[in-house]
């Protein structure tokens, strides 16, 4: 037998547009009695931000753990919804996580929503692919590629369909290990990434009946219903929901639950191929996401401008590693673009030199090593659009282009962000030491790359990767009606 112990394998679990209050032990309403668990038995982070309040950016970020600016998405993916897309590979040339732990000798797979490029074959590192063929859609009949690359519908209830092949996955996964077993070898470790597209909209007759009887006669008192914010009338994506909000939460709600059905069929998967007690289980969003709170429904691109609102850039993050079964909270501030490093550090493997790589692992953060009470928060960056944000453990601010309104919010003293103080002259010291923090942090960044950040997105989707270019190339810019109605 080998002297050295076995490296983990690593389930994760994405789900799309989960706001960080959607959590059961948050949002006492949600029936998520998986989830709720995970949290019981696991390291539950407080605030974790993604780099962009939007899908697409925000999971290039996990993947590479760079910022936007520095690996090219910056907005959502349109893919084959505008007539001039074709299937680009997004992140053609960058180092990524899935790639680095293949060629490390993990076995790597991939079930659900990708929305980083074309997904019509497993993207680099990947062994086992089962895709999206979008973003986002249907639940019943939703877009997907076959196993021959043909764009077909799946019949299944899409949660279910993703958790099905991820369970495929881990069955043939228990073959190869009794074989390697019986041949007295040490069998590869896996990584198993679940995107679903859950709880991502439609919300409404696009989920199993039993989902949306759980939440019957409930009407969701602990979520806020503010007036619109004012800068939901130039977008209003979710008009239906602002006017009779009570069927969309119900729809969201149904949404989660399905994902926390689905997780626990996963976790007894584990547990019947004797996976379980070495495998490391994340559970986490790409972005946030409000349903009313704040006078939101949507993310960062459910308003103009382009909003970084905590339910847009905080996004839940729990981790259970093997054989704990005791809670940890922490409330460090952290960034997505760890996550990369995070679990190379836990595979016991060094990632490959990237300068433009923005995170640093947290693994001491998930096993205990280091405190996680806030003492050791970094400043985390967010970007989107002609926006950015920089959050210390104070204060966040966020400096927009082109004449757009800048702010600043004191999360101490107003952590639901209704006092704008950058014009306040008792903070302009703080205002000038942020902004100057900000713009040298991401010049350093952009200097060295070539995928230049967009400043022209207006969160109405992307269609082409960016290049070098000239001054009035428009190859990445969106194909939508803008906000002042002109075609982009």
């Amino acid at each position: 037998m080998p002297d050295t112990a076995p490296r983990p394998n690593f389930l994760v679990v994405l789900t799309d547009d989960q706001g960080p209050w959607a959590m059961p032990h948050i949002t006492a309403e949600l029936v998520m009695p998986t989830i709720a668990n995970l949290v019981d038995t696991g390291s539950t982070f407080d605030n974790f931000y993604c780099a962009s309040p939007v899908c697409s950016p925000a999971r290039a970020s996990l993947l590479t753990g760079r910022m936007p600016s520095a690996h090219g998405v910056h907005d959502w993916l349109v893919g084959e919804r505008h007539p001039d897309a074709t299937e680009d590979n997004f992140l053609g040339g960058l180092f990524n996580l899935p790639e680095t732990l293949h060629h490390n000798g993990y076995t790597c797979a991939m079930s659900g929503k990708w929305h980083i490029g074309t997904s019509r074959w497993p993207a680099p590192g990947f062994d086992y692919w089962y895709a999206h063929r979008l973003g986002g859609g249907p639940y019943y009949n939703a877009p997907v590629w076959d196993r021959d690359g043909h764009k077909v519908e799946e019949p299944r209830y899409f949660t279910d369909a993703v958790t099905d092949e991820a369970e495929r996955f881990l069955d043939l996964q228990a073959q190869q290990h009794h074989a390697t077993d019986a041949a007295a070898g040490q069998a590869q470790p896996f990584y198993l990434q679940v995107n679903f597209t859950a709880p991502h909209d439609p919300w409404i007759n696009n989920h199993p009946q039993e989902l949306y009887d759980l939440y019957d006669g409930c009407t969701f008192d602990s979520i806020d219903r503010p007036r619109p914010h004012p800068w939901t009338k130039v977008y209003n994506d979710f008009d239906k929901a602002f006017a009779d909000p009570l069927p969309y939460l119900t729809g969201y709600a149904a949404a989660l639950s399905g994902v926390d059905r689905s997780v626990g069929r996963l976790l007894d998967k584990l547990d019947e191929h004797g996976f379980a007690d070495n495998t490391v289980v994340v559970f986490m969003s790409d972005n946030g996401f409000s349903c009313g709170q704040h006078g939101i429904w949507g993310k960062g691109n459910g308003t103009w401008p382009l909003n970084f609102f905590e339910n847009s850039v905080r996004v839940p993050f729990a981790v259970r590693l093997p054989g704990q079964k005791t809670a940890r909270r922490i409330t460090d501030h952290v960034s997505a673009t760890s996550f990369f490093p995070t679990v190379c550090e836990l595979a016991g493997i060094t990632p490959p030199d990237d300068p433009l790589r923005a995170g640093e692992s947290i693994a001491g953060l998930i096993d205990g090593s280091r405190p996680g009470d806030g003492s050791d928060s970094v400043v985390v960056y967010d970007e989107y659009g002609g926006g950015r944000m920089i959050r210390d453990n104070r204060f966040k601010f966020i400096d927009r282009s082109g004449g757009q309104p800048r702010e600043l919010y004191d999360l101490i003293d107003d952590p639901d962000e209704q006092i704008n103080l950058v014009d306040d002259p008792g903070y302009q010291r703080t205002v000038a030491a942020l902004a100057d923090g900000l713009n040298d942090w991401f010049t350093r960044h952009e200097t060295a790359c070539d995928r230049a950040f967009d400043r022209a997105v207006m969160g109405r989707g992307q269609i082409h990767p960016p290049r070098k270019a000239l001054p009035d190339d428009k190859t990445y810019v969106t194909d939508a009606v803008c906000h002042d109605g002109t075609r982009a």
